[in-house]
């Protein structure tokens, strides 16, 4: 099963950040994606999405926002114009978990669709 084709695991008090040799192996199944130790030192996914106009930008910000409700997993969106970042991980645990891997493979693959 490909990460796009998951959904995301429930947490609990056991769940677990992913291990670096697991966030690695996972990464390479989303290569566009880099983790990023954005503003607060938390490692985070992270990927910004072109578009030819602000209009195709904010529908895609809206597919993701769709999906992220699904699967009751959300991520930091910035919309310009032509051009949507977007940013996974999980705040409970301040990291990364297998969730933010799947959303981002989810993300790829609502952006490929949206091209023509």
């Amino acid at each position: 099963m490909t990460l796009a084709a998951e959904h995301c695991a429930p947490l609990d008090a056991n769940a677990a950040l992913a291990s670096p040799d697991e966030a690695a192996a996972l990464r390479a199944e989303i290569p566009e994606w880099r983790i990023a130790d954005a503003d607060d030192g938390t490692p985070k996914l992270e990927r910004a999405f072109r578009f030819e106009t602000f209009a195709q930008a904010l529908a895609f910000a809206n597919a993701v926002g769709e999906e992220a409700e699904a699967e009751n997993h959300h991520p930091r969106l910035v919309i310009e114009w032509g051009r949507v970042t977007v940013q996974w991980w999980t705040h409970s645990l301040g990291g990364l978990h297998r969730n933010d891997f799947v959303m981002a493979a989810r993300a790829d693959a609502l952006a490929r669709a949206r091209k023509p």
